[in-house]
């Protein structure tokens, strides 16, 4: 529990700092409103077009009595559009981070630049550095979609489908927008996916108590927005903890960038 608590600190160390830099508060928060405006347009066509797909995907229910074909269709919107709203939390990130890779990079840098010592670069060309991100980005996405499927599936078992399912798809969403966040910083120190990947395993409480409560604000738009920059913040102070020297933490070193 004390990891998970410290997870949530970070969060809430990242909003501090960057509410102490004004300068940079506003600098962060540009990527996301460009990426809320796409996401917006693209949740309220769901919302349109959800029963229209859910009708012509079951064409069997045509024939079903009152109120049987109702319920399923109306129960299958639902459920297209909280899977909507599932892979909008994820991808939103994805997304910001890929379009503000200049804006996050320059804010992750001064983070590291307060707390004092080394300053990783990575030294790639920018190009480079967004080609990286987008390939891994798209390799998180596929993982993201293969436990969205599940979880999908899993929404029709009663009870389970209510309760535990709706649980399990915030862990994962927080899970892998910590996973997303702390690349910014963890690229810059020459981490590479597979071993991002297994730092954060090994300090998985730790990235449930960042994430889960960063997935839950973020299903308000607005929100997940404004605490982008302060997330961008304090995912750099947790990328700092999780790479930290074994001379002065038990953590692992950093390792060698992929740059296949």
């Amino acid at each position: 529990m004390s990891d998970l608590g410290a997870g949530f600190g970070y969060l809430v160390k990242g909003q501090r700092w960057v509410l102490g830099h004004g300068r940079w508060f506003g600098f962060g928060l540009l990527p996301g409103l460009i990426t809320l405006v796409l996401y917006v347009g693209a949740l309220v066509g769901l919302g349109y077009g959800a029963d229209d797909f859910v009708a012509w995907a079951t064409p069997f229910a045509d024939d079903w009595s009152s109120p049987w074909a109702a319920l399923l269709r109306n129960t299958l919107v639902v459920l297209v559009f909280v899977l909507g709203l599932f892979l909008a939390v994820i991808t939103f990130t994805a997304v910001t981070l890929l379009v503000g890779q200049p804006f996050y990079e320059s804010l992750s840098e001064e983070v590291d630049r307060s707390e004092g010592g080394e300053v990783p670069e990575s030294g790639l060309p920018l190009w480079r550095e967004l080609w990286i991100s987008a390939r891994d980005s798209v390799r998180i996405l596929v993982r993201v979609a293969l436990y969205g499927v599940l979880l999908f599936a899993l929404g029709f078992v009663p009870v389970i489908g209510q309760t535990v399912v709706p649980a399990l798809g915030f862990c994962v969403s927080g899970y892998f927008l910590c996973e997303e966040l702390t690349a910014v910083a963890l690229q810059r120190r020459g981490v590479a996916l597979k071993e991002r990947l297994a730092l954060l395993r090994g300090r998985r409480a730790a990235v449930l108590g960042f994430g889960v409560p960063l997935a839950l604000a973020f299903l308000v738009p607005l929100v997940a927005v404004f605490l982008m920059p302060g997330a961008v913040a304090g995912a750099t102070l947790l990328a700092r903890d999780l790479t930290a020297s074994p001379q002065d933490e038990d953590a692992p070193a950093p390792y060698t960038l992929d740059k296949s």
